[in-house]
């Protein structure tokens, strides 16, 4: 496959950029089919994240396929395509498949070394999979990047900072309003980012939790999971005047607007006794949290603003460098895989012609020996064979090997020329028309 990655990322667009880009509701949907539906585009996935969106393609054409994806991400994100080209980045073939194991890894994270990333990706391959726009090769290719990244956080100490992005949040809020032990909180949300949190706080001491979301039985199932002498479900409606009776607000909703108001903040802090400010953590993009609460006195807000101005507890440079190493590893070894996976069919179709031949010749022998023995017959057809096989032995064994190499492609063509093989004999073996893209395997795209 010819993998392509064009994405947006906290490393390459300020906060108000990916707000504005944030894809909410049934925009990444619409945003994935419309990549896979595009000429030049085998397979399509969507890694969509708090702070990064990331298309993944299998194209025929690079430059086609990053102008058609990047038209595509313009248009639904609603950011003028000039000012997004700024901040876009552009992976190609093996540079594409170091950048998704780095990924997969934590090495391009916010948080060097978060976890959190290899269930998003899985759910990225998840969606892909059930809109039918990812086929073998982004299947096997995110399968493969995670497996990399689990081997890097069994393998190495990435991960020994113990960070998420909520953890790394609530430790900002700590810093500024005091310890989360024994303080009274509010969630908004029941998606993965916000039942995170609401496992963190209850393993940081929390114990009297509240949990509203616009479906309430999420929020019911959380709550269960939680336990209810800890956690209880709140009317979301009922946010606004529950803000005066808690300490900590965290907030990762879905909603395409503001869902915590600067207002209702104003007079949840008024009314409020305690010394400490009313801290908000806001992880949600587009913002949660109205960002006119930056300037409330007795409001504490953390948002992904502010956190990418922070500084996470890092992992050790040794860790990083031998994670490093892991993913160029992978990655040689997943490129020589791919590369030696794709000269397969025409070393099959060689020795389905040789097979052919043989058995060609030995009917000719019979026309001309019409009387020969079976056991004659039988030692002349394994004598020919073992000729055949053991001329055919040496090349193929060879170009295997050469193809597995950067631009072993050339040897495979080269095979094809040298014994004069039937483009359509090969391309039948692979699965795949003569001059055509690749066909959708069970479950594939489109």
């Amino acid at each position: 496959m010819s993998l392509l990655v064009v994405g947006l990322s906290h490393r390459t667009a300020p906060v108000g950029v990916l707000e504005r880009a944030a894809l909410t509701g049934e925009v990444p949907t619409r945003l994935l089919h419309d990549a896979a539906a595009t000429a030049t585009v085998g397979e399509a996935a969507l890694l969509n994240t708090c702070n990064r969106i990331e298309l993944y393609a299998d194209v025929d054409k690079f430059h086609a396929g990053v102008a058609e994806l990047s038209l595509l991400l313009a248009h639904h994100s609603g950011v003028d395509l000039e000012e997004l080209t700024s901040h876009l980045y552009v992976h190609y073939e093996d540079r594409a498949v170091h950048h998704l194991f780095s990924v997969a890894c934590g090495l391009d994270s916010m948080v060097v070394g978060e976890g959190q990333i290899l269930g998003q990706l899985r759910d990225a391959l998840a969606k892909a999979q059930e809109e039918h726009t990812a086929g073998r090769g982004l299947n096997e290719l995110f399968q493969q990047a995670l497996r990399v990244g689990k081997r890097a956080h069994s393998e190495t100490g990435i991960d020994k900072a113990g960070q998420s992005l909520v953890t790394f949040g609530l430790e900002q809020v700590a810093a500024g309003a005091g310890e989360i032990a024994g303080k009274r909180a509010l969630v908004v949300g029941a998606g993965s980012m916000s039942s995170l949190a609401a496992a963190t706080l209850v393993r940081s001491g929390v114990t009297d939790l509240l949990i509203a979301n616009r479906t309430p039985a999420r929020a019911e199932r959380l709550v269960e999971i939680l336990g209810p002498d800890v956690a209880r479900v709140l009317d979301l409606a009922k946010v606004p005047e529950a803000l005066a009776d808690v300490d900590l607000v965290i907030s990762c909703t879905g909603a395409a607007g503001v869902v915590v108001r600067a207002e209702d903040v104003a007079a949840a802090v008024a009314s409020r006794r305690s010394p400490e400010p009313l801290a908000l953590l806001d992880l949600a993009m587009p913002r949660d949290v109205d960002h006119a609460v930056h300037e409330l006195p007795g409001a504490l807000l953390v948002d992904l603003e502010s956190l990418s101005h922070a500084h996470a507890a890092s992992p050790g440079a040794g860790d990083v460098d031998q994670v490093t190493r892991i993913v160029s590893d992978e990655v040689s070894a997943f490129g020589a895989a791919q590369r030696a996976a794709r000269i397969a069919p025409t070393v099959v179709a060689l020795r389905s012609m040789a097979s052919d031949v043989v058995a060609a010749e030995l009917g000719r022998l019979d026309s001309r020996l019409p009387d020969l023995d079976e056991r004659s017959r039988a030692e002349i057809t394994q004598t020919v064979r073992r000729v055949v096989d053991k001329l055919l032995h040496a090349p193929t064994v060879r170009v295997k090997q050469l193809a597995a190499e950067p631009g072993g492609a050339s040897y495979a063509e080269a095979l094809r020329e040298l014994f004069d093989l039937d483009p359509a004999a090969v391309h039948a073996v692979s699965g795949t028309p003569v001059g055509g893209a690749p066909q959708p395997s069970a479950g594939g795209t489109r």
